[in-house]
């Protein structure tokens, strides 16, 4: 009979899959090292285990300890099913960019979950670094993996994945491109196959964020390039010392938008339902066309799978809110739909009081309000004008609406193109109001024009 002793026996000898549609524009073969056929559902579970053993070897990992780790998710996902098989309780540090999905499946397997603040600086006290030490420090028994600097991450590819890739491919294998964060991927299968072939080119994916790419160019490590970014599982604000430089043959950045949009698209064009990472690395492959010819043979490695991201990458809402997902908006009807078509038109009326008015602009957040009265729109008020006009008489919040009120915002009809509707607007007139087909009215602000160019 066939079977494995237990859940560990079943990490590796993934498959290569050919992708074909996303990568019609391309004159090479490429085939995807798809990473989420290990039970953990990522590549992490190769190194999780490797780390783990050799801890235990050394010494550094005792019977009956605590393993502690600051993950992205998928690290600490692999630690947590072989902590499981070997008996060792298990902490997972985890910054808050990360999905609530991984957080979720940590729980679920086990884990103690410690989430950390993303935009703060690695020595900073309460950074998934910091805390990751702190704990390790404060916990008896315990073993802080550090799958940053621990070398066993990267000998773990090098045992695996890097001749797994070699053997499949029977040595034809060309370019091998995945996304970079703690390097132990690609730096253990790019020494593995630059030793069976050293013209076998070995290019990294990073995010813009990130300080590898200019790093590897120049050297300089430039702390103006860190800066928060949503891409998850890539790029790092540190030098992990797993990142082995010199097996790499470049570097292509790829922005966090065309790392969601991607990974929509491999979920939707390729039937890969894969995580952000996977996005990222497909795209930054795109981009590096130029570098492949006809013969070559692309390897690509997806991490881990698409139900880590469901509510995000997969997720429309969370997609639009961050200007990921571009509608088509050409008219005034499209701006109402997307930004209004739900809510009430606040007016004042001209005999009512400015205190009014701005408590209505408090209670809504709004900056303008247009004025009516029973002959329909007679005049409009806005934020800035009250001010102004607060600025010369202390006493306007007592004055009629009529008395401080400017000329109304123009009116257009609902079907009127964006931008004949943008030109209704300027420093003298900040809003325009649309006509609907039913015969009420809605607003259209400057605010709503800047968000749908």
């Amino acid at each position: 009979m066939e079977y494995a002793e237990n859940i560990l026996g079943t990490i590796g000898n993934t498959p290569l899959v050919k992708l074909n549609k996303l990568v019609e524009e391309l004159p090479c073969l490429v085939l995807a090292k798809y990473e989420t056929f290990n039970p953990g559902n990522s590549v992490k579970d190769r190194m999780a285990v490797k780390m783990i053993e050799d801890a235990e070897a050394d010494g550094r990992l005792k019977p009956g300890g605590t393993i502690i780790e600051g993950t992205s998710g998928n690290t600490g996902m692999g630690l947590a099913l072989a902590a499981i098989v070997k008996g060792y309780k298990m902490v997972c540090v985890i910054s808050d960019k990360q999905s609530k999905e991984k957080m979720d499946i940590l729980r679920a397997v086990g884990s103690k979950v410690v989430v950390c603040p993303t935009n703060v600086e690695p020595e900073d006290p309460k950074s998934y670094y910091s805390t990751s030490k702190r704990l390790a420090e404060e916990t008896p028994n315990s073993w802080y993996v550090n799958q940053y600097d621990n070398l066993s991450n990267t000998a773990a590819h090098y045992e695996s994945t890097g001749p797994e890739i070699w053997k499949q491919t029977e040595g034809k294998v060309t370019h091998f491109v995945v996304g970079v964060g703690t390097g132990g991927t690609i730096s253990g299968v790019g020494k593995y196959l630059k030793e069976q072939n050293p013209n076998i080119k070995i290019w990294g994916i990073d995010t813009y964020g990130s300080v590898f790419k200019k790093y590897h160019e120049t050297g300089l490590f430039d702390e103006n390039e860190i800066y928060p970014y949503i891409t998850e599982g890539i790029g790092e604000d540190i030098l992990p010392k797993n990142v082995d430089f010199d097996v790499i043959d470049g570097f292509t950045k790829v922005t966090d938008k065309d790392a969601a949009i991607y990974t929509q698209k491999l979920a939707k064009v390729e039937g890969m339902f894969l995580g952000n990472s996977a996005g990222a690395a497909i795209k930054g492959l795109l981009q590096l066309k130029d570098e492949f010819k006809k013969d070559d043979v692309v390897v690509v490695l997806f991490h881990d799978h698409g139900s880590r991201y469901v509510g995000k990458m997969f997720n429309d809402e969370w997609m639009r809110e961050r200007g990921f997902i571009e509608d088509e908006l050409t008219s005034a009807h499209d701006i109402i739909k997307k930004n209004h078509l739900d809510k009430t038109l606040i007016t004042v009326k001209t005999e009512e009081l400015v205190s009014h008015a701005i408590e209505r602009m408090m209670t809504y957040k709004i900056s303008q309000i247009p004025v009516e009265d029973s002959s329909g729109f007679v005049g409009a008020v806005d934020e800035a004008d009250l001010l102004r006009k607060y600025i010369e008489n202390k006493d306007i919040s007592d004055l009629p609406i009529k008395e401080v009120m400017h000329k109304p915002f123009p009116i257009v009809g609902e079907n009127t193109p964006i931008e004949e509707v943008s030109k209704l607007i300027d420093r003298s007139n900040s809003a325009v109001l649309v006509k609907l087909k039913d015969g009420t009215h809605q607003i259209i602000t400057k605010y709503d024009i800047i968000s749908a160019l």
